[in-house]
């Protein structure tokens, strides 16, 4: 039986603009506790000791969930967890929920948050406490590349979808993917890895630029 929890809102959530399973099975008297919402973070930080709780969870944007517990030595972790569901852009949100570990994370409160998101219907992937965790990680590096390659000319925007489509088995194109879910919000997660890891290959690409300026100035 998956441990009952309490569901804080604080704020929009990204991973829950609307309702879910998730939130309806929540208990107001559950032993866990768990953050959603922008603010999610500054009402773990409200909320005052919760080391008895069997799983603490925290809804994350683009940032590391040390930001919210504090690190040390590498040996930084507890009951807390952090999580996001996936969600391109301004797509609907995906089933993944990525569960964020850090090195000495309890592995009860891992396991118990894993069982409550999937007792609601989700496919859970557990991380490491990195900016991005796995899929932004992997993804972006690729989407400003199709977008870079775009700019070059190597083919049309087409043709580029479909022989991405055609030779890798991807459902849809980097170019048709970016346009349909927004490239202004692709800006905001690419440049947050960016300032974060310092990696050339997370920095905005032209037509990300242009689609956030074009956004700010509606």
């Amino acid at each position: 039986m998956a441990t009952t929890y309490q569901v804080i809102s604080a704020g929009d959530s990204r991973s829950f603009p609307t309702d879910h399973a998730f939130l309806e099975q929540q208990d107001f008297y559950g032993m866990a506790r768990v953050f959603v919402g922008k603010d999610a973070g500054k009402a773990f930080a409200a909320a005052g000791d919760l080391a008895s709780r069997p799983f603490v969870a925290i809804e994350l944007g683009t940032e590391c969930l040390g930001q919210h517990t504090g690190e040390k030595k590498g040996q930084e972790g507890s009951n807390v967890v952090g999580f996001a569901r996936f969600r391109m852009g301004n797509a609907e949100p995906s089933a993944l929920i990525e569960l964020v570990r850090q090195p000495q994370t309890q592995d009860s409160a891992v396991a118990a948050a894993k069982a409550a998101f999937e007792a609601a219907g989700f496919k859970v992937a557990v991380c490491g406490d990195f900016p991005g965790r796995i899929v932004d990680r992997l993804i972006r590096p690729y989407l400003n590349a199709a977008l870079r390659r775009l700019d070059e000319r190597l083919a049309s925007a087409d043709d580029m979808d479909k022989t991405l489509c055609l030779g890798l088995g991807y459902p849809e194109g980097p170019i048709s993917l970016l346009e349909r879910t927004g490239l202004a919000e692709h800006h905001d997660v690419t440049q947050a890895l960016y300032v974060a890891l310092g990696q050339d290959a997370y920095a905005p690409a032209r037509r990300a630029q242009v689609a956030k300026a074009r956004a700010a100035q509606a």
